[in-house]
């Protein structure tokens, strides 16, 4: 299978032709090759219009998804990002093509090496990634300039828009277990926050103290 073929195929069906225009984050896209963050048995499906199987009952998010996510927090290049649930790296990839660095939190220590190599063979190194509680966020880090989170949350966690820095962007898909709402949240230079609701969407959910109950770390 030719994968730059599927690439750039996957970028012209499912990106541009759904209003995707952030010229940089589609450069990103046409650049990062998604099937070196899945397993190998299912590179052939990398590049397909749907989310995939990574083990651990979670997912790699839909390329679109991914897209949309991304080009709602509107990077310049120069940004500090939080995101929650690293997954498998490609999403933090992503980021780390478009921001100036990347921190990145995962409940599920068995994912992590495979994201982390995935990354450095890539060159990533301005991804950082720790084991923690992903819905209080990274305070030692803080103030984030965006926050992305990858798993759909009950509510919008206090502690991630205490951490998001003046003027700064937080997506979140935010509903009940099933079915949520992509959420859009900026932070204003008073403090206040501008909510903005964009598609339906489904993820996996958020476990921790701010989201959904689960199993300890």
């Amino acid at each position: 299978m030719n994968f730059d073929i599927a690439r750039k195929k996957m970028v012209e069906s499912q990106i541009l032709s759904r209003n995707i225009k952030d010229r940089r984050l589609i450069d990103a896209m046409l650049k990062v090759p998604r099937h070196i963050f899945v397993e190998e048995a299912m590179a052939a499906q990398a590049y397909n219009d749907k989310p995939l199987p990574i083990g651990e009952k979670q997912t790699i998010s839909q390329p679109y998804i991914v897209a949309l996510m991304t080009e709602l927090l509107e990077l310049t290049g120069k940004e500090k990002v939080l995101e929650i649930g690293t997954g498998s790296g490609y999403q933090a990839a992503i980021l780390a093509s478009l921001a100036d660095r990347v921190y990145t939190i995962e409940r599920i220590r068995s994912l992590i090496p495979r994201a982390r190599k995935a990354l450095d063979s890539l060159g990533f190194f301005n991804v950082n990634i720790k084991i923690a509680d992903g819905s209080t966020g990274w305070k030692e880090e803080a103030p984030f300039d965006a926050i992305m989170v990858t798993a759909g949350a009950p509510e919008i966690p206090g502690d991630l828009i205490e951490q998001l820095a003046m003027g700064g962007k937080l997506v979140i898909p935010v509903g009940d277990m099933f079915d949520q709402t992509l959420v859009r949240i900026t932070k204003r230079e008073d403090g206040s926050v501008f909510r903005e609701d964009f598609i339906d969407c489904r993820f996996v959910k958020l476990i921790g103290r701010f989201g959904w109950e689960g199993e300890e770390l």
